[in-house]
């Protein structure tokens, strides 16, 4: 089983950059008007990619026995709180609910710095806050 780490490491990569290119263009359409926003496409394909990055993500769990809530995985119970805290910011930033433009964009930049807090526990595997 291990053999197939590589593959679908590679693959969750793959889908983590297609995310955060897609949240950054389709935030970059909200706030420039475009009308891309409303392609069928646009509003579907993040939700599959996604949907691939939450399996490869459980596959990759299933490989290297990292378990959230345990002590060997606490870093990843630290990337998930900051992958949910993404997801419920990119919610605020890119929502159809009328906002204020200001509140989207902070939600967009607390978003970001939350992918990068995520994308340093997945490199380094080391805790943050020290939670497991």
């Amino acid at each position: 089983m291990a053999s197939w780490y590589p593959l679908i490491k590679h693959f969750h990569l793959l889908t983590v950059a297609l995310t955060i290119s897609l949240f950054l263009v389709r935030f970059y359409w909200l706030t420039t008007g475009s009308a891309m926003l409303q392609r069928r496409w646009v509003r579907i394909a993040p939700h599959i990619n996604d949907t691939f990055l939450l399996l490869s993500g459980v596959g990759l769990v299933l490989i290297t026995h990292f378990y959230p809530f345990s002590l060997q995985g606490s870093w990843l119970t630290e990337k998930l709180l900051g992958v949910i805290i993404y997801i419920a910011l990119g919610s605020v930033a890119l929502s159809r609910r009328p906002r204020k433009m200001g509140t989207r964009w902070i939600a967009c930049l607390v978003a970001i710095v939350a992918l990068l807090i995520v994308i340093k526990l997945a490199m380094t595997k080391m805790p943050i806050l020290g939670i497991a």
